[in-house]
């Protein structure tokens, strides 16, 4: 990538589309790599270079809108996000048509970032729509049907809508075995999310293995310090502190937390919530001291990058505010 790069800037000088195409693709892949520094000011340069020769309206600018929004996005950057993938989605719409498959993924990546802000009912209809242009255009069993499916049954898990969700996840895993095979990476998050719902039903006995499977799909395809690594070694801590494996769950939580800090930087919600996690297992335990600080360090993460309204910061808070009234209660 680098070095195609250094040879369109030679032959067509620096603002030349061709040069925008390289600095996204190359962008890209750092972002893969987690680079988000090294990629974000690429995928600026080549939006500049799209808006100046293309127009503001073109495609391709909605193209670089999309994958810098994605990229602040993955940095808890929602507020910068939200506007990018709006107007990403406008352009779309307005050039190729309100069905195109592409104003289909905008309209996913924009309720993407809507659920992660807790607006759930302004992304609802967007994943549904999404799902629905994709269905008419790709088929019922496209894996891109199977990511909106996904998607729409995470809205619906985090809302409680576990019946709803459900079908929709079981769906989903079916499509990526068939079309990916069993040790894709996207069968492993598919795996992952299914066991997620049955955690929340109290199904532990038939999460467990999915989760289990999940982790290995993905140490072997990634290594074993990926972000995705994290949320894997999260959520297997999460269920067996469920089931008071304590002894079992605190290192994966460590671990999960550990990756999230050197990958996503301190002040990333992710690493919040991974805080947060790790501190109720403590406070389980008795651990009261280090579960404050754990606690008081994700709150103000939470408030940073999410607001002080949003359903995950109010969670943080009211734990932190019952620890500190429980270790009020136990000093007297």
């Amino acid at each position: 990538y680098r070095r195609s790069l250094a040879i369109k800037e030679k032959v067509y000088g620096s603002d030349h589309p061709s040069i925008a195409t390289s600095l996204n693709n190359l962008a890209l892949l750092l972002r893969a790599q987690s680079k988000y520094a090294e990629a974000e000011p690429l995928y600026r340069r080549s939006l500049a270079i799209r808006e100046e020769k293309l127009g503001p309206d073109h495609p391709d600018v909605a193209t670089s809108l999309n994958n810098l929004a994605g990229l602040l996005e993955s940095q808890g950057k929602y507020a910068e996000a939200e506007p990018l993938y709006r107007r990403s989605l406008a352009i779309l719409e307005e050039k190729l048509g309100p069905d195109h498959p592409l104003v289909a993924t905008s309209l996913n990546n924009l309720a993407e970032l809507l659920r992660a802000q807790g607006k759930y009912a302004e992304a609802e209809p967007l994943y549904r729509r999404s799902l629905a242009i994709k269905e008419k255009v790709y088929g019922s069993d496209h894996p891109s049907v199977a990511l909106s499916l996904t998607n729409l049954a995470e809205l619906l898990r985090a809302q409680g809508k576990y019946a709803e969700a459900e079908p929709l996840y079981r769906r989903s895993v079916a499509i990526w075995e068939e079309k990916l095979g069993s040790d894709h990476p996207q069968v492993a998050t598919s795996l992952n999310n299914l066991a997620e719902l049955l955690r929340a039903q109290g199904k532990y006995a038939e999460a467990e293995p999915l989760y289990r499977r999940s982790l290995a799909i993905k140490e072997k395809v990634y290594g074993s310090d990926h972000p995705s690594i994290a949320t894997s070694l999260n959520n297997l801590a999460l269920l067996l502190r469920a089931q008071s494996k304590y002894a079992e769950a605190e290192p994966l939580y460590r671990r999960s937390l550990a990756i999230r800090e050197e990958k996503l930087g301190p002040d990333h919600p992710d690493v919040a919530s991974s805080l947060n996690n790790l501190a109720a297992l403590l406070e389980s335990q008795g651990k009261y001291a280090e579960t404050a600080s754990f606690y008081r360090r994700a709150l103000e993460i939470c408030e940073k990058s999410l607001g002080a309204d949003h359903p995950n910061t109010q969670i943080v808070r009211e734990n932190y505010a019952l620890l500190l009234a429980k270790m009020k209660a136990s000093a007297s």
